[in-house]
């Protein structure tokens, strides 16, 4: 089990000296906003500025993603992905910060960039809850400089933070196997499905003769059906991949099926080529349980090592405070001027003539990933005429049925909205079949669910966005 600790530590082992810093796990924006906490004399209930913090280290704790990788726009950025450029925050002492790139790299830093990872691996941005303070991102602005690959990021605003640390705990879950086999010819969809079905019998056949349990789970996909799409499939390929995915609690099991494999090369359907990765291998499943647990009984233990002797000059010990320890101990931060709300880049259409549906990819930019077994899809509007499309055709509603195959029954999708940048978040809980190593599915971290939302069909003006250069 490990609590998620945050950025105190850091800066407290900074101030007494160290050059590098070891933390357990602790919230990723912690390794950016420790050192700013240093560095600027920030305290505890400075929350605007530790917001600010929280947020530069939000938009670099994926590397490349904010410097144009795995963008909606990606063949903007595709002539440099052998020399991705990595992300860099310029920060000042108000908060405010420049996010740019090094010279002479791959990649892009722009709103688009910026934005879609902005809204990546979020609930309600308007709460955005972490052990340090309590961030609201929804009024946050971009601004594109003069000065090439430059955004400067602000309005980020905080509040107290809980009492409680979030904890992941992991535990033993039986083994898991996958098996990964291409498919070609005709019906090849057709084909894995029955290939799997007579694989998963043969497996079973022996289980009942060793009087062992069946498969606690099983997944069966054809990769390159589109059958991660659902009712919106449209593909009849003649090459497909056999996706098979079982969990039992033994690991005989696994063995006994991945034995039982090699029948489909001479024994089934004609076109299976090979086995990837030759016959699956057993590996543990460990499960993940995550729950919060009060401050007050969680002590950070602050260790310095001195560098010249290499023997330790001291441990610290201290419980992490609570929010009303924090209000009694500090000065009350000031109150920061509002952020001037504005919905996307100005849109210099003034007339719409005609109407005509489209993909949503072609007035917004999309990015997904996933908190647990739930996953979050980003959607950032290309100029302000698409902020009013958006929030109009693409409800919670309407994206809990397009994805209603993956969700779990009784789920249902939550929409948040950001101004600041014209975006909005769906959450979608439960919809990855329990996430991480514990799923089954081919996308077990909801990575390409925004590129599924792309396809989402919106009524539009046919006439060409100004800033989306783009027909809408």
């Amino acid at each position: 089990m490990n609590a998620y600790l945050g950025a105190h530590g850091i800066a407290t082992v900074l101030g007494q000296g160290a050059d590098i810093v070891v933390t357990g796990r602790c919230v990723d924006s912690a390794l950016a906003l420790g050192p700013l906490m240093h560095e600027f004399g920030w305290q505890r209930n400075d929350y605007n500025r530790l917001a600010a913090g929280s947020l530069a280290g939000h938009l670099i704790e994926c590397g490349a993603q904010s410097t144009g990788g795995i963008m909606t726009d990606w063949k903007q950025t595709v002539d440099g992905w052998s020399n991705m450029g990595f992300p860099v925050v310029e920060c000042a002492e108000d908060g405010l910060f420049v996010l740019t790139k090094p010279d002479d790299t791959g990649g892009v830093v722009s709103r688009n960039s910026v934005g879609e990872q902005l809204v990546y691996e979020i609930g309600d941005p308007r709460n955005y809850y972490l052990p340090d303070v309590t961030c609201d991102f929804s009024n946050v602005q971009l601004t594109e400089l003069a000065e090439p690959n430059s955004v400067l990021v602000e309005g980020a605003q905080g509040k107290a933070p809980t009492d409680s640390l979030k904890v992941s705990a992991t535990y033993m879950d039986g083994y898991r196997a996958t098996v990964v086999s291409p498919v070609i010819g005709p019906r090849a969809a057709e084909k894995v499905h029955m290939i799997s079905t007579h694989q998963l019998e043969r497996a079973r056949k022996v289980f009942k003769k060793l009087k062992m349990d069946d498969f606690s789970h099983v997944h069966v996909q054809a990769l390159g059906e589109h059958e991660s799409y659902g009712p919106h499939a449209k593909s009849k390929s003649r090459e497909v991949v056999q996706w098979l995915a079982v969990r039992h609690k033994q690991k005989e099991a696994i063995d006994i099926l991945g034995r039982e494999l090699a029948a489909a090369g001479t024994g089934m359907a004609p076109g299976c080529t090979a086995l990837v990765g030759g016959r699956p291998k057993a590996t543990p499943v460990f499960r993940l349980f995550s729950f919060l647990y009060p401050k007050s009984r969680i002590e950070v233990s602050c260790t310095v090592l001195d560098k010249d002797s290499q023997t330790f000059q001291g441990t610290t010990t201290e419980s992490v405070p609570s929010t009303a320890q924090v209000a009694e101990q500090e000065p009350a931060a000031a109150t920061a001027t509002p952020v001037q709300q504005y919905s996307a880049p100005r849109c210099s259409l003034l007339s719409v003539t005609e109407m005509s549906e489209t993909r949503l990819e072609q007035i917004a930019c999309m990015r997904s990933g996933d908190k647990a077994d739930s996953s979050n899809i980003g959607v950032l509007a290309r100029c302000d005429r698409c902020v009013d499309i958006i929030r109009e055709q693409v409800t919670a509603e309407k994206v809990q049925h397009y994805f209603d195959h993956l969700l779990e029954p009784g789920s249902k999708v939550e929409r948040y909205e950001l101004p600041g940048i014209g975006a909005f978040n769906f959450v979608l809980p439960h919809s990855l079949g329990g996430g991480g190593i514990t799923s089954l599915r081919p996308d077990p971290q909801g990575k390409g669910y925004g590129q599924m939302l792309a396809d989402f069909r919106v009524t539009c003006s046919s006439s060409p966005c100004c800033h989306c250069k783009v027909t809408v």
